[in-house]
């Protein structure tokens, strides 16, 4: 699609909760490039609060006459996680770019098919709202990794257990906590950013072996606990710890290198530790005296190593409004996604791989069987009774 305006007309699917977020951020002039084409919602109620908020935007109750009315360019979609992949389908069908919300999907066949639509419309952008990849602080540790000045990584942590939910969280809707309406817990809900900065920072691991309760705080029955080894062969090991139990929760990330690490803590913080040289250097040659130094805490740390700070300025939505505006920048000028749609299926595929342990009670590979998944979550679905079996 060509934009005639030099304006990209955004359509967003689903006007209550994120998709009006993103409205109010359009609207308040945030977004460079970009204002509110349409919206859709499912209530009268919701027309009543469009109306309010951005006065005459055209209101749409069906996403497909929106897609279809001219009055947009591109679409994000901000609906259920099993509706994304169909929303962006449908969008593409109709000549739209396509930016989704987080996750891109629930299951790795779906975000398939997506992406193949994607290929045969090569005209069309499809992107993801991988926000967490805006923020400054994750954009540098990415920069200083892809360089390789740190060299290898050796091991990697993240625990990220401060995503509290009480049991009131998962009552308010019959869909929340289920495999047939949400399709998973903490993975494919609150943690979907750090998993998509695990990969994206730390590259993908050759197999995983998690422990999942499932239901293990809450009475639903999701995950809402997660321990997962990940294997990267002889780049060494991950671990990923996450939570919505855990009311004093964490949030501390560690990536150790050959020639250094990287400390955050919270999200907004990094210390970047730069060896002199490399550690298996240093391993080969230390003396007796410097090695006793080490173990008695007694080294001055600055004879082996420099270490830069980065702290996270970010506020609440700027992320939200820099990827919005990159996507603008991508339909009008061709500028390079940050997030795109592509990058996202190794973020499904390692959630999947967690849950796909768990279930079969063993280590996976990262390249699992995609209808072993599909009929393991089937089985849950089925047995839940509320919702259809997926394909």
């Amino acid at each position: 699609m060509t934009v005639r305006t030099g304006n990209v007309r955004l359509g967003i699917v689903g006007a209550r909760g994120q998709g009006g977020f993103y409205a109010g951020l359009i609207a308040a002039g945030k977004v460079p490039h970009m204002s509110v084409g349409a919206l859709t919602g499912r209530s009268s109620a919701t027309e009543t609060a469009v109306r309010e908020r951005f006065g005459d935007v055209p209101y749409f109750t069906d996403p497909i006459q929106m897609m279809e009315s001219g009055a947009v360019d591109a679409i994000v979609t901000t609906v259920p996680h099993y509706v994304h992949p169909e929303m962006a389908i449908s969008a593409m069908e109709r000549g739209l770019h396509v930016l989704v919300e987080k996750p891109l999907g629930v299951y790795t066949k779906q975000v398939r098919r997506m992406l193949a639509a994607a290929e045969e419309r090569p005209s069309l952008l499809l992107g993801a709202m991988f926000n967490q990849r805006a923020n400054p602080l994750f954009a540098r540790l990415k920069q200083v990794l892809s360089s390789g000045e740190l060299g290898a990584m050796r091991r990697g942590t993240w625990v990220i257990t401060n995503w509290f939910r009480p049991q009131s969280y998962y009552d308010s809707s019959p869909w929340r906590g289920t495999w047939g309406g949400e399709g998973g817990g903490v993975l494919i809900n609150q943690a979907a950013h750090q998993v998509d900065l695990w990969q994206w920072l730390c590259g993908t691991p050759s197999s995983v072996f998690a422990k999942v309760p499932f239901g293990f705080a809450h009475d639903i029955d999701v995950d809402d606990d997660v321990t997962a080894v990940l294997h990267y062969g002889r780049r060494g090991t991950g671990v990923f710890v996450t939570a919505t139990h855990d009311m004093m929760g964490t949030d501390h990330l560690e990536i150790q290198c050959d020639k250094g690490k990287i400390v955050v803590d919270n999200s907004q913080r990094a210390t970047i530790t730069r060896l002199h040289r490399p550690m298996s250097e240093y391993s080969e040659t230390m003396d007796p005296e410097t090695i006793q130094r080490i173990v008695r805490g007694t080294t001055d740390w600055s004879e082996f190593s420099s270490t830069e700070t980065v702290v996270g300025t970010s506020v609440y939505g700027e992320d939200h409004a820099r990827v919005l505006e990159n996507f603008a920048s991508a339909i009008l000028f061709g500028d390079e996604l940050l997030a795109p749609a592509s990058d996202g299926l190794n973020a499904v595929r390692l959630s999947n791989a967690m849950l796909l342990s768990e279930w079969l009670q063993e280590e996976v590979p990262f390249d699992f069987d995609e209808d072993v998944f599909l009929d393991e979550l089937n089985a849950r679905i089925r047995a839940e009774g509320d919702y259809p079996e997926r394909s």
